[in-house]
């Protein structure tokens, strides 16, 4: 990345509104979905609340919640990760959608499944199986049986019940988690869909439980409601892998996507400023803009100059300038910008990065996950 001066590019474009269909979002910058939990019993308290206000108070356009479960007795590993269901829960929800809006940010929930990357026994319910295209976990391995079509429609109904929850609560759109080898993404991927009906086989069979999803949410919410899926190459077991290895398998799989009601691509990377495929300059985003014209977000490492993988190896990360951010965002390579742990550890990041004091960000290090702040 560069080392240029802080000021060869202003920082300006980030702060200029951007609107989606009857959506205006006061600025680009994004808080994306992090996993936190700090919900016990999957409700969100109003400690939760209070944390996504202090992001939306500082200049942040669009909030997107951390996973939310949907309702299926095998979405989750970990029982304090938020639900999105069930009275107690979607009250907590309401009230963080109260203090983001009163703050002037606007907010969606992502919700999600774990699908196959769920440890068999785990809590909360421990006898409940794990559940995915093909039964096989992200290395590949039988666990389980793959889902029947039946269970196929029932999750796509919880996902419809968690979307409609979401626009009856106020929030401003919904995304919905397609990356990192969970559930949906698991039927993209080829190692872990190998099923031979209508939604295994070649990229667009691969892709038909997530048209269905989009669509049976779109047909729920209307045309103006915005969709958002979340899409990476990578996985959580390899941060390597690159199952749409050309710019054509890439704009295959989105094509059917923006087809079936897509209206904003979160493009998950490491790095947002490495280059995708060979022989082009173009990041994740940047490809994804290109083959969709559709609004865009990059994430990965805004502003730090570790990737994650360094806090995985319990390293922090120092900060870095956003000028080559601020470059290929005027030059329209994407049009918001998540920014994830550097937002994580100071939740003024981006009204200090409007003033110009960088010297005055607060650090990320590992041991800020072990508070809510």
């Amino acid at each position: 990345m560069s080392n240029q001066p802080q000021n060869v590019h202003s920082t300006e474009a980030l702060f200029q509104p951007y609107t989606i269909h009857n959506l205006t979002l006061q600025t680009r910058i994004v808080m994306p979905a992090m996993g936190r939990a700090f919900s016990p019993n999957g409700v969100p308290g109003p400690d939760v609340a209070a944390y996504y206000r202090r992001r939306a108070e500082n200049g942040v356009g669009l909030i997107i919640t951390e996973g939310a479960v949907i309702d299926h007795p095998a979405g989750t590993s970990e029982p304090r990760i938020p639900n999105f269901y069930g009275e107690a829960a979607l009250n907590g929800w309401a009230e963080v959608v109260r203090q983001v809006h009163e703050a002037g940010s606007k907010i969606f929930p992502q919700i999600w499944h774990m699908g196959m990357a769920r440890p068999l026994g785990s809590q909360p319910n421990p006898e409940a199986l794990s559940i995915g295209p093909s039964g096989l976990d992200l290395e590949g391995k039988k666990v389980t049986e793959p889902m029947t079509e039946e269970e196929i429609v029932k999750v796509i109904g919880a996902y419809v019940d968690a979307a409609a929850n979401a626009k009856r609560l106020g929030f401003d759109g919904v995304e919905i988690h397609g990356a990192h080898g969970y559930l949906v993404d698991q039927f993209f991927w080829e190692r872990t869909n190998q099923r031979t009906d209508r939604y295994g086989g070649d990229i667009i069979k691969r892709a038909q439980f997530a048209i269905e999803l989009v669509e049976a949410i779109r047909a729920e919410v209307g045309p103006d409601y915005p969709i958002a899926m979340r899409l990476s190459q990578w996985k959580m077991n390899d941060y390597n892998a690159k199952p749409f290895d050309t710019p054509d398998k890439l704009g295959q799989l989105l094509n059917v996507l923006v087809q079936a009601g897509v209206d904003i691509f979160h493009c998950s990377t490491r790095r947002f400023w490495v280059p995708e495929f060979e022989g082009s300059d173009l990041s994740f985003a940047g490809w994804v803009k290109k083959l969709t014209g559709k609004t865009t977000i990059t994430v990965g490492s805004v502003g730090l100059d570790e990737d994650f993988v360094s806090y995985t190896e319990g390293k922090g990360a120092g900060h870095q300038d956003i000028n080559e951010l601020l470059e290929r965002l005027d030059n329209n390579e994407f049009d918001l910008v998540a920014v994830g742990r550097a937002l994580l550890g100071d939740p003024a990041w981006a009204t200090k990065i409007r003033e110009g004091r960088i010297h005055d960000l607060q650090t990320f290090t590992p041991e800020v996950l072990q508070t809510l702040n």
